[in-house]
């Protein structure tokens, strides 16, 4: 197991990534951010490592001597963000955009720790493409109706009955999940062995 110099915080209250680095060996502890996630952003890349970093910023704040993990997670088709459905109606309409269409999801993370008086960050993103079955809509009101999709970006869980609706994936699965966590393992590794990974 990664033997970190300082105590592991995550700035999260999700379970998929609380499991995923539960997976890893990682030892942490759970604060999470109750920031205002309304940010303006251009791209779903940028929305996403704005997010994190404001995250774990808030969190680094009351955990001055560990380091941080902040992360948010989009969906985008065309470039339209895809945040969590509002209500049950608003999860078939973006389950119907999705439908036989390939869309981006988008993970950004920050990595942060106290150097003195100085944060040091570490932001970063990561894009996976997911394929969609071309779902009927009794289908997709089926699984709306289980509750899965409600606290879910794009209104899918693909680690969950949102698995039948997914053809493909073009990247990594865990990112999908909610944490690329074998990229955030590898800078956490840098962290202690003082090394860049590109």
């Amino acid at each position: 197991m990664l033997q970190l110099p300082k105590q592991l915080v995550l700035a999260s209250g999700s379970p998929r990534r609380k499991e995923l680095l539960e997976q890893v060996g990682l030892a942490f502890v759970i604060d999470v951010a109750d920031v205002d996630e309304n940010l303006e952003a251009d791209k779903p890349s940028e929305l996403v490592e704005k997010l994190s970093c404001k995250k774990a910023l808030h969190v680094l704040k009351r955990h001055q001597d560990s380091i941080v993990l902040g992360a948010d997670t989009v969906v985008a088709y065309d470039e339209e963000i895809l945040g969590k459905p509002a209500d049950e109606a608003d999860a078939l309409n973006m389950l119907s955009m999705l439908s036989g269409r390939v869309h981006k999801v988008y993970t950004g993370v920050t990595i942060c720790y106290m150097d003195g008086e100085k944060p040091v960050m570490d932001t970063f993103h990561v894009c996976t493409e997911v394929s969609m079955y071309d779902t009927p809509r009794d289908l997709l009101q089926d699984y709306i109706r289980t509750g899965e999709p409600m606290d879910k970006a794009g209104a899918y869980g693909i680690q969950g009955q949102g698995a039948i609706l997914v053809r493909e994936i073009r990247g990594d699965y865990n990112n999908v999940v909610g944490l690329p966590v074998s990229e955030v393992f590898r800078r956490l590794d840098a962290i202690v062995h003082k090394q860049s990974y590109c």
